[in-house]
């Protein structure tokens, strides 16, 4: 994955943001909203797509398309900033691909170990038995 070639794909748009903030909210667009199509990518290969397919599935659209917004900062550039952090993120998260747990086997002189401490513990609680006169 090319960072700079997926960052050149991204597309923006400035919005008004929402809430308190008075006049300031009224007449500046700070809110950033960013969109990533998956679909017609040319920075991701095919494989990486199909893996971010399923990975961040809950973050896409019906149509594949990756959609955040940002309005933490009045200004527009740090919201545009903020918010391709947070797309970079997602995608590298979506992009990992976890270590295949590989299942070990118990070693022999482990399992003997056991056994002969069973056998140990069995003859001491045997040796504590009251005695069978018959």
């Amino acid at each position: 994955m090319d960072i700079e070639k997926v960052i050149s794909e991204l597309s923006f748009k400035a919005v008004r943001s929402s809430g308190a903030g008075g006049q300031n909210v009224n007449k500046v667009s700070s809110k950033v909203v960013l969109t990533f199509d998956l679909n017609t990518s040319q920075a991701l290969s095919e494989e990486e797509k199909a893996l971010l397919l399923v990975n961040i599935a809950p973050r896409l659209t019906n149509e594949n398309i990756v959609i955040l917004n940002c309005d933490e900062d009045r200004s527009q550039l740090k919201n545009k900033d903020i918010v391709v952090k947070r797309f970079l993120d997602i995608i590298k998260k979506g992009l990992h691909v976890p270590k295949v747990r590989k299942a070990t086997k118990i070693p022999k002189s482990v399992i003997k170990k056991r056994i002969k401490d069973k056998k140990n513990i069995s003859e001491i609680k045997q040796s504590r038995r009251r005695p069978n006169l018959d």
